[in-house]
């Protein structure tokens, strides 16, 4: 961990140039351009290989995040519980934020002027006071895959992207009503900022170049070093400041949840987002703390008249029309939208029994105004496209469209978004489970395989082979999508 170094905890610009490292000594950027190998999307962006996985297991993520430099614990058993605690009505085990600690109309939890409800046991919540870490625990966890997100790093270079780890709850191999997932998505630190996103080479490239090694022992060897020691000048994907602690708020551990007993009614998938904050009081210790959902605005917002909610709808009507060139892509990964955090809630909510989150269904047949301005604004683009288009793209780069309520569904210009595996884009599900040369691993959805992942391998390759990229604002992300 000796080459560790610490994201600056300030915006200011003083903070950032302090974050970079002295600039590289002669040769150790390649001068040349060196080809990109032939991308192997399950090799080097994709990875759900069971031998490989198995060096990720849950506790050693904890136990690196809590032993990180410049923090003392909690222990990784208090980290864990603290974080399903967040969902249970407080004071609950009393340590950190809850559910409930604001409330909205109706006495419901509210993050952002939004609903945020909680979902004690015997839902989530219960997994407060369960050790995952016993063996044959009914709250363990599982690592289900492992995704290289470069096309989410800065076009600035501000950071090099996400790094993450899919872990899924054991009972969900077998249980479908017992199911849920956490996903630590780790913003990597740029080393090189004065050099911009060109910084992010090495580590990009050695990515790519997992597609070229046959052996699954040696990739997996690869990727344990750059998660938890640390690839040449680059932090561990393991440290705690990569999950939201740092000068852009990047990074974030997100929860797909589903653990909904038949006695619990109506059952209804949520997908949450925490960040792990540094909290000094005085002796320094970490705490997940409940933000919004990012590019998942409340869906009462696209309704007729914003009745339902508070805030501003007619602003975000306004700003959603402004967004209407980004969600016209002529393509399923060239589809892209951006939210101004004020309109995101704190929960997605993916179940045909609520539409909270179903942005299709609030917007109906109607608001005459917003439907007027969005036909104005595609007449004006020359876009086959309609307004009922428009709020379906909106959906699909949701949490809960991407994940449900945009499964084939009609984005108009010939688009249909490609499925989830039902709700998830990588399956725990025994049933699910699929042998390539005689290795396991665990199945990815037909969006991930058909669509995103060739997108992501086309940005991966143009990178390295330097092929220039239209010039955009410096927080943009490469891939050009806000999304998750």
């Amino acid at each position: 961990m000796s080459n560790v170094h610490l994201w600056s905890f300030s915006l200011t610009a003083t903070a950032l140039a302090a974050c970079a490292v002295e600039p590289p000594e002669q040769g150790e950027l390649e001068q040349a351009v060196q080809p990109s190998p032939v991308i192997d999307a399950r090799r080097s962006l994709a990875i759900t290989e069971a031998p490989i996985l198995a060096r990720f297991p849950l506790e050693r993520v904890l136990a690196q995040l809590a032993s990180g430099p410049g923090v003392t614990g909690p222990d990784p058993s208090s980290l864990w519980r603290q974080l399903w605690d967040i969902f249970n009505p407080g004071p609950g085990l009393g340590l950190g934020p809850h559910c409930d600690d604001a409330v909205g109309d109706g006495g419901i939890g509210s993050i952002n002027g939004y609903p945020f409800t909680c979902r004690p046991a015997p839902a989530e919540g219960g997994q407060a006071t369960c050790d995952p870490f016993v063996a044959g625990s009914p709250c363990a966890y599982i690592p289900v895959g492992l995704f290289m997100r470069f096309d989410l790093a800065r076009e600035d270079g501000g950071h090099c992207g996400e790094y993450r780890i899919v872990y899924a709850k054991a009972t969900g191999r077998t249980d479908g009503a017992d199911r849920a997932l956490v996903i630590f998505e780790a913003a990597m630190r740029n080393p090189h900022l004065n050099q911009g996103v060109r910084g992010c080479q090495k580590l990009v490239r050695a990515w790519a170049e997992l597609s070229e090694e046959p052996s699954v022992a040696e990739r997996a060897d690869l990727l344990e070093e750059i998660y938890f020691d640390g690839w040449r000048e680059f932090d561990p994907v393991v440290l705690w400041s990569n999950f939201g602690d740092n000068p852009h708020d990047a990074g974030q551990v997100r929860t797909n949840q589903f653990v909904q007993p038949t006695t619990i009614s109506p059952r209804i998938w949520s997908l949450r987002e925490l960040k792990l904050r540094r909290v000094c009081a005085p002796a320094c210790t970490l705490r997940w703390v409940p933000v919004t959902d990012k590019v998942n605005p409340f869906g009462p917002l696209f309704a007729a008249d914003g009745a339902l909610v508070g805030g501003n709808p007619a602003a975000f009507q306004a700003e959603l029309v402004d967004r209407v060139p980004g969600l016209a892509g002529p393509s399923i990964a060239g589809i892209s939208l951006q939210v101004s955090d004020v309109f995101n809630s704190g929960q997605s909510q993916a179940s045909a029994s609520t539409p909270e989150s179903n942005y299709v269904a609030q917007f109906g047949a109607g608001p005459p105004g917003f439907r007027a301005a969005l036909q104005a604004r595609l007449t004006g683009l020359a876009s086959p496209l309609t307004p009922d288009h428009v709020v379906a793209r909106a959906q699909a780069m949701s949490c809960a469209g991407c994940h449900r309520f945009s499964n084939n569904a009609d984005l108009g210009g010939g688009l249909v978004w490609p499925p989830s595996l039902g709700f998830t884009h990588v399956s725990e599900r025994d049933v699910d489970l699929e042998v390539v040369d005689g290795v396991t691993r665990f199945k990815l959805s037909t969006a991930l395989v058909d669509s995103l992942l060739p997108a992501r391998s086309a940005l991966v390759t143009d990178y390295l082979n330097e092929v220039p990229r239209p010039a955009r604002p410096p927080d943009t992300p490469l891939g050009g999508r806000w999304v998750h």
